[in-house]
């Protein structure tokens, strides 16, 4: 499943490398890890982003801001 969807950085914690998006079309969230990001991001960046089941539910991976 992938799919190209965007959305705000609701927080990202640098330290601790995640955070969570949440989606323009949606009240959804999604996780989002350091590993998954191509751009730096942090909290209201305009991010979009393809969606990917991890061992722990779905993440954001592809994550590129936008303006």
């Amino acid at each position: 499943m992938s799919t190209k969807i965007t959305g705000t950085v609701k927080f990202f914690n640098e330290e601790k490398g995640f955070g969570f998006i949440k989606h323009d079309d949606s009240n959804k969230e999604t996780f989002v890890h350091a590993n998954g990001l191509i751009d730096q991001i942090e909290a209201n960046d305009k991010v979009e982003f393809d969606v990917q089941e991890g061992r722990k539910g779905l993440n954001a991976v592809n994550v590129k801001r936008i303006v």
